[in-house]
């Protein structure tokens, strides 16, 4: 039987075992969007996992819709990027850089010249942003973007692309989930509009498959994963038939010959369950795409074991396990207990709650 502990190849990277740890946003980048010096420990302590999804990072300026996240978009940001992958790989651990842009989550703060943020369609999302010193405020009605600028974003996405082979990445993964601006095309919650990237499925998807061709063409297939959420309502989004559109989707990117597909699907009993009846999906869309599928959404070991023999997935990220257990590997290996999370230190911060959680040696002298 699959555990947790065995190897994987995923494309052409390498996993020495089946636990990811998930994209992570942490708000502590430094002046100019550029990775914090104290990332390089931070990731460099998490490296005994398969591998390691980088926190969300934008492609552009425009991309951006919270304080302190970094980019992958100058040359400073590059030079922040490189000892970072440097050090994981040190000590024998493999990263990929989660490429974002969150559209119509953003508001003019941080965006160029203060302007409007973006989005398919003229549809505010619904909640608060995070303004720049952490404190809320509603969003903003965005701009719909033209065909020609959704071209430049395209060309944004193969930028960064190139950044993250430069800062010495495995891979790419293209977020398109949790209502950010790929999701927001997907879902006609947040897209209405009435031309090719519109109205259809197929017109739904159009955005989505146009960035995974132009990043493939940097990277090759093997190296590029994506990222979707058919059933989560992060940000607001929703749409009226997530079957229809999620799993034309993973069919549509099936052909690709990606590294893998990476799914939140919230597991029942966890503060990230599915909520309001949404369908689960993640069968219907592993055979869809008809690759390696990693699964996410508050699992734990007994519950990400499950997942793996009972073939819903052929590996699992999670995020707060591996956040607040740099050793989270070797702590399921044992069956040790795990830290306490700290949570007001999620974002934003220094050392504390960053680098300072104990490893199992520590936390037993």
């Amino acid at each position: 039987m699959t555990t947790l502990f065995d190897p994987i190849d995923l494309g052409a990277i390498h996993l020495k075992n089946r636990i990811v740890m998930a994209p992570l946003t942490r708000s502590r980048a430094i002046e100019g969007e550029v990775p914090n010096p104290l990332a390089v420990e931070y990731y460099a302590q998490r490296a005994s996992v398969g591998l390691i999804i980088s926190e969300a990072t934008q492609i552009s300026q425009s991309g951006q819709g919270y304080p302190n996240t970094p980019g992958l978009f100058t040359d400073a940001q590059v030079a922040g990027w490189k000892p970072i992958t440097e050090a994981v790989h040190a000590k024998g651990g493999k990263i990929v850089a989660q490429l974002w842009h969150v559209g119509r989550i953003s508001i003019p703060d941080y965006q160029p010249g203060g302007g409007q943020a973006v989005a398919p369609s003229a549809i505010a999302a619904v909640g608060n942003a995070m303004k720049r010193d952490f404190s809320m405020t509603p969003f903003e009605m965005p701009r719909a973007l033209t065909v020609d600028e959704i071209q430049g974003i395209v060309g944004d996405y193969v930028h960064a692309a190139e950044q993250a082979k430069k800062a010495g990445f495995d891979g790419i993964e293209v977020h398109a989930a949790n209502g950010y601006l790929i999701d927001q095309f997907l879902k006609d919650g947040s897209n209405q509009r009435d031309d090719s990237y519109g109205g259809s499925v197929e017109n739904r998807s159009r955005f989505l498959l146009e960035v995974v061709a132009a990043v493939v063409a940097v990277w090759g297939a093997d190296r590029v994963g994506v990222r979707l959420s058919p059933s989560n309502g992060a940000n607001g989004s929703k749409d009226s038939d997530p079957a229809s559109i999620f799993l034309h989707a993973a069919g549509a990117l099936k052909p690709f010959g990606l590294s893998y597909l990476h799914l939140i699907e919230g597991e029942p009993g966890t503060p990230m369950d599915i909520k309001f009846g949404a369908p689960q999906l993640a069968a219907d869309i592993r055979d869809a795409f008809g690759g390696s599928l990693m699964l996410n959404g508050g699992l734990m070991r007994e519950t990400a074991e499950k997942a793996l023999s009972e073939g819903r997935a052929d590996l699992v990220s999670v995020g707060v396990p591996v956040l607040a257990n740099p050793d989270v590997v070797e702590r399921w290996k044992r069956n040790a207990p795990l830290n306490t999370p700290d949570k007001a230190t999620f974002y934003g911060g220094g050392a504390k709650g960053y680098t300072d959680y104990p490893f199992l040696e520590t936390a037993e002298a």
